[in-house]
């Protein structure tokens, strides 16, 4: 990173940023000031640009948050990355939880290259947890709700493995299993069958890799597959991704981590309140994670409805059936049962 923004402090309520460049000034502002605004609703300051000064005014601890998250997008812009809603957010979780997540240098949210062109960062301190657990130990799971970023930020470090040649291939599977509904036969070849199951990884893989990814498909460097494709296999020198593992079985579960080879890391990711198995419960995955919690080389990372990066409403709906889940469970056996039958 670059020069980095100077601070003056004219009083005790307001912090100036002097910025070097000017024509970077626009970015760091977004269309119509947006990403201002989103400063100032989430950390409760004002914030006015004049030339190559930024003022920010408000309580001392917020100032700091607001100043903090203004360098570190500035340095974004200096590194050619474009600034949005989503990185000012993400720079925001940052802020409100330093020292511990921020790289030494101070500036920006932990990154990874994916490709020669493409970089990838986290955007809340429990995805930098979770990139440091994939970076020390060769089994993580990823637990916690839909949006905070477990499928792509690990296919993201896959990815970033392959770029830096430390292994040899990468593989992702999940199981082949509707969401709560039966689609019955589905026409064409296996391939073109199994597809739909596995979209939501290939739309990882190519948001992180481009055109690459496509190339590397081809090649099989990159292999896509469904569980089931898994028993017998070795995969030596690999790194592999399991997603939706909340709907593998016990024994689906223990065939797969057990596919592990020499020099090969494994990420096993899902919610264990979205099961789509018969029984409604997560058992393989759930069974995984009380048997293995003290095993060396086993880590876990645990996300929660705050780490939700996608749009705003999902934490809000994540908190909402959460909640609801929570009120059911304390209710007496013969209340749920009547709830029920009302409902």
């Amino acid at each position: 990173m670059s020069s980095a923004a100077n601070s003056r402090r004219p009083t005790r309520e307001q912090v100036t940023l002097e910025f070097p460049n000017n024509a970077l000034l626009a970015s760091l502002g977004g269309a119509h000031q947006k990403n201002f605004v989103r400063i100032e609703q989430k950390l409760g300051v004002r914030v006015a640009m004049r030339g190559n000064l930024v003022a920010v005014e408000g309580a001392p601890e917020a100032r700091e948050r607001a100043a903090s998250v203004l360098r570190a997008l500035y340095a974004r812009i200096e590194g050619g990355e474009d600034t949005g809603v989503a990185e000012v957010d993400a720079e925001i979780r940052f802020a409100t939880h330093e020292p511990q997540a921020r790289p030494m240098d101070g500036f920006g949210t932990p990154s990874i290259k994916t490709a020669a062109a493409r970089v990838t960062r986290t955007r809340s301190p429990a995805q930098a947890a979770y990139l440091d657990l994939m970076r020390t130990h060769p089994l993580v799971f990823g637990i916690g709700p839909a949006g905070t970023g477990k499928t792509y930020l690990a296919a993201a470090f896959g990815a970033h493995l392959l770029y830096e040649r430390r292994v040899e291939r990468l593989v992702l599977s999940r199981p082949a299993m509707e969401a709560g509904e039966r689609l019955g036969f589905l026409p064409g070849t296996l391939q073109e069958k199994i597809d739909p199951y596995l979209r939501p990884l290939y739309d990882a893989l190519f948001d992180v890799m481009g055109e690459q990814a496509t190339k590397l498909m081809e090649s099989g460097v990159i292999e896509v597959a469904p569980l089931a494709f898994m028993r017998g296999r070795t995969l030596a020198r690999a790194f592999v991704i399991l997603d939706e593992a909340q709907n593998t079985t016990s024994m689906q579960m223990k065939m797969f981590l057990t596919r592990l080879g020499e020099d090969a890391r494994m990420v096993v990711t899902g919610d264990p309140s979205q099961s789509d198995l018969p029984s409604g419960r997560a058992e393989g995955l759930n069974e995984a994670l009380g048997l293995l919690g003290g095993v060396e080389g086993v880590a876990t990372a645990r996300f929660s409805e705050k780490d939700v990066v996608r749009h705003p409403l999902v934490t809000r709906i994540v908190r909402a059936y959460n909640a609801a889940t929570q009120f059911e469970g304390d209710l007496p056996p013969n209340n749920r049962k009547a709830r029920k039958t009302e409902e």
